[in-house]
């Protein structure tokens, strides 16, 4: 897949992805099923509560995220995907020990993204960036492929691509 978006588009799309709120959000509704809005507080207590309402108007602005009947937040099918998609990097990242051997679920989430995003970048398109060399051939044929269900996913959820002035609030 050739497929390279704008710098400016690569950090904010990245940047939302990795998101803390928007990963708790995604992954605790793919963990334990849609969330009743008057139980959000109560899901997310170390979240402050102008983060986690951020989170919820992102991720429905990119169509992670939709209100049910009842009114419970559950995951679209965009949302789903990220949640496999998150799924896949946390055990990408345990299995290399990137960053490190112990972290938490967002930390290695966030790294992922954080390799993957310079070889996103119409400015990288002539191949994999140096932030992508990991000591292993494996580790670097693996977040290759990383790398191919990210840009899968953003062509196939077109929604979930940020422009620079969509996260200034």
């Amino acid at each position: 897949m050739t497929t390279f978006l704008p710098l400016t588009d690569v950090r904010t799309t990245t940047e939302l992805l990795a998101s803390r709120p928007v990963i708790r959000l995604v992954t605790e509704i793919d963990d334990n099923g849609a969330i009743p809005a008057r139980g959000l507080a109560a899901t997310f207590p170390d979240l402050a509560w102008h983060h986690l309402r951020r989170a919820i108007e992102l991720a429905r602005t990119h169509r992670l995220v939709r209100t049910a009947p009842g009114g419970s937040l559950e995951l679209t099918l965009a949302g789903v995907g990220l949640a496999d998609l998150y799924d896949t990097y946390a055990c990408w990242s345990r299995h290399h020990a990137s960053p490190a051997t112990a972290c938490d679920f967002s930390a290695r989430i966030r790294h992922v993204l954080d390799l993957l995003t310079p070889s996103l970048t119409t400015e990288r398109a002539e191949g994999p960036s140096s932030a992508m060399r990991l000591p292993s051939a494996e580790g670097e044929a693996d977040l290759a492929r990383l790398r191919t269900l990210l840009l899968q996913w953003l062509a196939d959820n077109p929604r979930a691509q940020v422009s620079e002035h969509a996260l200034v609030a």
